[in-house]
């Protein structure tokens, strides 16, 4: 029979004091989890959004007959992340096109430019098909979910090639959002895609249709009827504070110093509201000018930071 000796006044002084340690330690690690803040970075695959979006407003998937509007779509997929995170700070967007031999288009460069956006780009061949965007997309995922970077990845496409991205970023604890574009019949994104990730949403015909003009008489350089010549920059900035002290009238100088902390974006029913007072005001339509609503929005803050 084994020989059990009691426990001694000074060994259970020595247990009660681990112990103590243990729950300081563990204490500490909890509190630091608590305020460590959720970071969510979005990644576009340009070439799937085109082709949906293009295919449920405009009947087409050719780029050439329909414009864009990248930006304005750019800043609502912030604001729909910002609803769905509100607890998470954006770390930025990524934007994933192609270009011939990975030199920026104007268009690739005004959306290289916007505040927390980053484009990143791969080869585009003979035949307009992207080469080597699901790759970048998987280097950056794995990268940054492999450094806690983040915390959520909201990630905007449909290839089924993506799946292996996917599974590198959970593989390192990160949590993958599916965001899609409405398909007119069917689905226009890879089923196996859809079974990995954590969460899946999928845009409608409206949320969409903002962002996406079709071109008409763009090769001869046909205006729509009743609309004026394209405005120039002053013109729309001086409309963007135009509309800022209408509403500071109305709604007072509370309602506008809400928005000041989403500076330089603004919620998206807001920027729709400002977006079609503009266009009433100018006559002319902004929705495939991209730089004429920056400077929308410049215009805007301008009075709203100079008077709150």
């Amino acid at each position: 029979m084994n020989d059990v000796r009691p426990m001694g006044p000074l060994d259970l002084t020595t247990l009660a004091a681990g112990i103590e340690r243990t729950n300081e330690l563990l204490t500490r690690v909890l509190a630091e989890v608590a305020t460590t803040p959720s970071t969510h970075a979005a990644f576009v695959d340009a070439g799937y959004v085109y082709a949906a979006a293009g295919r449920l407003v405009a009947g087409t998937e050719d780029r050439k007959a329909f414009d864009l509007d990248a930006e304005g779509l750019i800043e609502a997929y912030i604001d729909k992340a910002r609803m769905i995170f509100p607890d998470s700070r954006l770390l930025r967007v990524y934007w994933y096109d192609g270009a011939r031999r990975r030199i920026h288009t104007q268009e690739q460069q005004r959306i290289a430019e916007l505040p927390d956006v980053k484009v990143r780009l791969g080869n585009l061949n003979a035949n307009n098909q992207q080469k080597g965007v699901d790759s970048l997309i998987r280097s950056d995922l794995e990268s940054l979910a492999r450094h806690r970077a983040i915390t959520d990845a909201v990630l905007i496409g449909g290839d089924e090639d993506l799946v292996s991205a996917v599974e590198a970023a959970q593989g390192y604890g990160a949590r993958v959002h599916l965001w899609g574009i409405e398909a007119a019949g069917g689905r226009n994104q890879a089923e196996p895609l859809l079974w990995e990730v954590d969460s899946a949403r999928t845009f409608d015909l409206e949320f969409c249709k903002p962002y996406v003009t079709r071109r008409v008489g763009a090769e001869d350089g046909e205006t729509a009827v009743g609309e004026r010549p394209a405005p120039q920059r002053e013109e729309v900035r001086f409309v963007g504070a135009q509309v800022a002290a209408q509403w500071l009238g109305e709604r007072g100088r509370g309602w506008l110093a809400e928005l000041l902390p989403g500076h330089p974006y603004l919620p998206g029913a807001v920027d729709q509201e400002l977006l079609t007072t503009a266009e009433a005001l100018l006559r002319h339509s902004l929705r495939g000018h991209a730089d004429l609503r920056r400077v929308l929005r410049d215009g805007f803050w301008e009075h709203v930071r100079a008077q709150c």
